[in-house]
């Protein structure tokens, strides 16, 4: 199923894409797609549901991120070889985890806004994993049974923020807007490999980044196993799993978002995200 959440910010209802790719809405099913409707069970439910009786939602709409109430948000650095080679870096020995803000999430398609004094604000398409079932010290034999589905994600970046202030990773990663998910939930069984997956993203039309997620130095099941050894996962929870290479930062010479800028970036069967750049202003 290809699950998604629709309409104006804070008011998104549920809703999947039939077989046509036709959007139709859930309202009267569920009341959301967040960690109540990501168990097995609650899947399987979803999936037995004649589509065609479904209203379906005509016109243009806006999606939301796929996932409601998201408890963690929660990413894997420097986790593809070729973007470890790119900035210098050591292949890690072991899963660099840190935290993106709840607040930094949105829709797919939302303007994605510099922060106050921004210089070196990046982009970073990756592949992202909703966890359905409560994981804590999970082995990655059984990993991915703890995985609802899959999302796509960009993981824009601060680069001076994360990296020349001090401290950890976080203040350059969880910034207002800069984790914009979705367009789609696209649940497990669609997704017959995570590790055969190509993915791109586009600067103003210019192909910045093209990766395979058989580059990973470590896999989703390695990083559902790994994660759950040190925080328990949660049902909605988002892990997302790094970034090939191609971003701003890895280039000669380096190259930065700035107003007017716009993003395009796809993975195979979860969908494109559009996101316009846009100079910081104060959120309603």
């Amino acid at each position: 199923m290809r699950l998604v959440r629709f309409g104006a910010p804070g008011a998104e209802k549920p809703g999947l894409l039939d077989a046509q790719g036709q959007l139709r809405d859930l309202s009267q099913i569920i009341a959301d797609i967040g960690p109540a409707q990501l168990s097995p069970e609650a899947l399987a439910q979803l999936a037995r549901l004649d589509t065609e009786k479904l209203p379906v939602v005509e016109g243009d709409v806006r999606f939301g991120c796929p996932v409601g109430q998201v408890g963690k948000f929660l990413a894997i650095g420097l986790n593809y070889r070729e973007h470890a080679a790119e900035t210098g870096s050591a292949i890690p020995k072991e899963p660099i985890l840190f935290t993106k803000a709840i607040s930094c999430i949105q829709g797919p398609d939302d303007s994605v806004m510099l922060p106050k004094d921004s210089v070196k604000t990046d982009w970073e398409v990756e592949l992202g994993i909703v966890i359905g079932t409560r994981a804590s010290y999970v082995s990655e034999a059984d990993a991915l049974n703890y995985v609802a589905g899959y999302c796509l994600a960009n993981d824009v970046s601060e680069r001076e923020f994360q990296l020349e202030r001090g401290g950890s990773w976080d203040k350059g990663k969880g910034c207002d807007t800069f984790g914009p998910l979705g367009p789609w939930l696209v649940t497990r069984d669609e997704i017959a490999d995570p590790q055969n997956l190509g993915l791109w993203l586009d600067v103003n039309g210019q192909r910045m980044q093209t990766g395979h997620t058989s580059d990973m130095i470590f896999s989703v099941r390695e990083i559902v196993s790994y994660v759950s050894r040190f925080v328990t996962l949660m049902p909605g929870d988002v892990l997302i799993t790094g970034t090939p290479p191609g971003v701003g930062t890895g280039r000669r010479p380096q190259v930065f978002l700035k107003p007017g800028d716009v993003m395009t970036l796809g993975i195979d069967g979860l969908g494109v995200q559009t996101q316009n750049v846009v100079a910081w202003q104060p959120l309603a």
